[in-house]
């Protein structure tokens, strides 16, 4: 097992592209309490790396993710059990755990695509919407499962959606719980791409991740820095963060590499990130 891996993971890099695949395909993939501490540690890894500069997002076997697997859900009920303030109290920083897993895809500096198939469910959901990009195959199916099971979505879904798609149909799908497929998906603007099949769609996704690992680091980081910080803020707070951003990090070494490749015809070639310090 490499040092990416996990047990609820397996990690194949080649060369600047990491693909991250869930592997528990006999469980549709479901979340199961390893999923929870594999990705952050996965994606903080990577990005220590300093050569990732794209990575795709996936599920073996038939689905992406069916979403919170029961045993998380029976870890819970045990801890409601205890006196109501504490068991409060003990619930709410589970929760802010579970939600610090899916921000981890945003904190990392490299873009990641979200290669959806099959089902995408519940917490499947929560956790596209903090990627970069999301393509899926014509077979995959959508659905805001919470609110069937009798609670609100508290991972992400409700506070990133609607910034992806229309507030309103945020709303109606969140409020109805009801699946819709990846024609409907790619219609209001929550993947960007559907495929055939799961394999065309990987073609794709690995297609574009190299075409994206081929830019510059430095600028992939901070584009999907400050997308991020301009969807959490004012228009007026975004235009000065980026102003900051970039008279602190751009660089003229990629700037004449860019315009130089550019007129001599060929592929440019940017320093990777590097380890932090």
């Amino acid at each position: 097992m490499s040092k990416a891996e996990g047990p609820f993971f397996t990690v194949e890099q080649n060369g600047p592209v990491a693909e991250i695949t869930m592997n528990r395909p006999d469980s549709a993939n479901a979340m199961s309490p390893d999923f929870w501490d594999d990705l952050p540690r996965i994606l903080r890894d990577l990005s220590e790396q300093g050569t990732v500069r794209a990575a795709i997002l996936g599920g073996a076997g038939r689905h992406f993710s069916g979403g919170m697997d029961l045993a998380t859900f029976d870890s819970i009920a045990a801890m409601l059990k205890v006196e109501p303030g504490r068991a409060a109290h003990g619930l709410r920083g589970l929760i802010l755990k579970l939600q610090d897993t899916f921000t981890a895809i945003e904190r990392a500096p490299f873009p990641v695509i979200a290669a959806i198939h099959g089902a995408c469910i519940g917490g499947a959901i929560d956790m596209i919407t903090a990627c970069d990009i999301r393509l899926a195959s014509q077979d995959a199916f959508f659905a805001i499962e919470e609110i069937n099971i009798g609670m609100a979505a508290d991972v992400g879904t409700l506070q990133r959606l609607p910034k992806l798609i229309a507030p309103g149909i945020a709303a109606e799908l969140a409020l109805t719980g009801r699946r819709f497929d990846s024609a409907e998906a790619r219609s209001i603007g929550l993947v960007t791409g559907t495929f055939p099949d799961r394999d065309s769609m990987l073609a794709e996704a690995r297609l574009l991740a190299q075409s994206l690992a081929a830019r510059s680091p430095l600028a992939l980081a901070g584009i999907k820095r400050n997308l991020a910080y301009s969807r959490d803020h004012s228009v007026a707070d975004g235009l000065d963060y980026i102003a900051t951003w970039n008279g602190g990090m751009l660089r003229a070494e990629d700037l004449m590499e860019a315009i130089q490749a550019r007129a001599q015809k060929r592929a440019a070639v940017f320093k990777d990130l590097g380890k932090p310090a």
